[in-house]
């Protein structure tokens, strides 16, 4: 009988009881239940941290035979059953300020079923209190607390005060439950994808223990290089079977595509489960978790504050900008780091900034093809195709059909971004040529006022210089007077010298002067 690769599934009873294969945790979840009370994880989505919320809601119901042959069932002697209250925000809609609350109200009327309820007791909040105290007294037992994805709301909410205010406040009041209600809770673990923090939900909850960026449960989501060679040893020889691959080929593939996420400086790089067992599953590699959508909230924030996309690839910074989000902020990097489109690539401990990068290839190429529709003037099905037309005409030689298809990117720019139309002007450069780097080799380099680009391709290299309300003239001028195209003096290869002029005016490129020869 084929292996049963858990892609999608999150229940840890239905996965034991359906034999699928998982990787076990166990030992992680135990110690985590036994050595602290309240907690808050953020991993990226598709990183298995519902899955992490089920396995511990089975062993809080102590449903011991679910973990035969799993560490957990020799670490745990007593299997005690305890009342679990397991929310779950990820599957709605947030759009409304009644869309939350709907949510949480049919939550709270099921707990209610269970527990009873009580007159007095008025609002979402306040209820909740209640059911928790209930559900003590009734089972004698302290209550086990799971909130899966606690942040979607606020997250689905960004760009939209008014409604994230709402949501806050709500949110606040409802999570309040975990500190006034101490003495009848026995684990609370909240997940997401951010934390937001100074003013928001987590304001009041000074009592949970972050342990997104703690050693001692960095894998506790994910997967290890080391459990990759223990659960999916056998795989690995039939995905390189099946792609026509070694082993070793096969090995580094996965790596280069998969690994690389780092949640502390000391960690070992992790693997996005989700891609992997669906490449092992599928027998091929793939862009896997791109397919499954990626929020908008990501490129909404990055065109709100006009960044610059290239400064991505050298962030530095400290651990309290990592660590939450302040809804307040301009900087989108904690959103797009937690979001799991960044990740830790060094630290320098004397000034105690980190270094941050994307983690591996399927994140850096599926990021840059999101982010083209959103800039430039192409659909999101044409645009993988309109790259593909752009590395074929740069390898081709065909220059003036690659400035055509580039004009056709500029056309239409918003007006509103008419303050700031030259870092827009670079963000859609930056990405076309970041995605053709896949394909060819580019070397990109800005500094606000110029850009200077170098393509190379087997038969061409193309050396372009652009201007903003210069001339192409100028731009070209500045590549004789610079010798950018001397290291290629003795290069077999043709060289084209190409000087590009934008317009503000006609809001695309104005000019081209194109020069062949060493």
């Amino acid at each position: 009988m084929s292996k049963l690769y858990p892609v999608g599934v999150q229940n840890f009873e239905g996965l034991i009881h359906d034999g699928y294969v998982y990787v076990d945790k166990t030992a992680q979840v135990y110690e985590l239940f036994n050595t602290n009370k309240y907690y808050f994880l953020s991993r990226p989505r598709r990183f298995g941290k519902s899955l992490l919320l089920s396995t511990i809601e089975a062993y809080a119901l102590g449903k011991k035979d679910l973990f035969k042959g799993l560490a957990l069932e020799k670490l745990e002697k007593d299997w005690t059953v305890y009342p679990v209250l397991h929310l779950d925000l990820n599957t709605q809609k947030y759009d409304t300020p009644e869309s939350l609350t709907n949510v949480l109200e049919e939550n709270v009327q099921n707990w209610e079923a269970l527990y009873g309820s009580s007159s007095g007791e008025i609002g979402v909040a306040r209820r909740f209190q209640g059911i928790i105290r209930r559900a003590c007294e009734q089972t004698g037992r302290r209550v086990v607390i799971l909130i899966d994805e606690y942040d979607k709301p606020m997250l689905q909410a960004i760009g939209n005060e008014a409604l994230q205010n709402e949501y806050r406040s709500t949110l606040k009041a409802f999570y309040g439950a975990l500190k006034s209600m101490d003495g009848c809770i026995r684990f609370a673990l909240l997940t997401g994808v951010t934390k937001f923090g100074k003013v928001s939900v987590f304001s009041d909850l000074n009592n949970l223990r972050d342990i997104s960026m703690i050693d001692q449960y960095a894998e506790i989501c994910g997967i290890s290089e080391k459990e990759i060679h223990t659960w999916f040893e056998e795989d690995i020889h039939e995905l390189a079977a099946a792609t026509g691959m070694s082993y070793e080929e096969t090995c580094k593939e996965l790596k280069t595509n998969y690994d690389g996420y780092h949640f502390t400086e000391n960690a070992v790089g992790m693997y996005n489960p989700f891609s992997l067992l669906n490449t092992f599953a599928n027998r091929r590699f793939g862009s896997y978790w791109f397919e499954t959508g990626t929020p908008t909230y990501l490129v909404e924030l990055l065109k709100l504050h006009h960044f610059p996309i290239e400064d991505l690839e050298h962030i530095v910074t400290s651990q309290p900008v990592l660590d939450s989000i302040d809804t307040a902020s301009t900087d989108p990097i904690p959103v797009i780091y937690q979001s799991g489109y960044l990740t830790i690539k060094g630290y320098n401990r004397m000034f105690e900034n980190y270094t941050l990068g994307f983690p591996n290839r399927e994140v850096e190429q599926g990021f840059f093809k999101f982010l083209l529709p959103n800039y430039a003037s192409v659909s999101v099905s044409k645009s993988p195709y309109q790259i593909q037309c752009f590395v074929e005409e740069i390898m081709a030689g065909k220059v003036d059909d690659f400035f055509e298809r580039l004009k056709t990117m500029f056309a239409d720019i918003p007006y509103e971004l008419a303050r700031d139309r030259e870092v827009h002007y670079q963000n859609i450069l930056y990405i076309i040529f970041k995605l053709m780097g896949f394909y060819v080799q580019v070397e990109y380099h800005t500094n606000r006022g110029r850009i200077d680009l170098v393509l190379q391709t087997q038969d061409y290299v193309y050396i372009m210089e652009f201007k903003l309300n210069g001339s192409a003239e100028e731009a070209l001028a500045q590549i004789r007077a610079k010798g950018y195209a001397e290291p290629f003096a003795k290069d077999k290869r043709t060289v084209y010298r190409i000087g590009v002029n934008f317009s503000d005016e006609i809001r695309n490129i104005q000019d081209i002067k194109i020069e062949t020869g060493k």
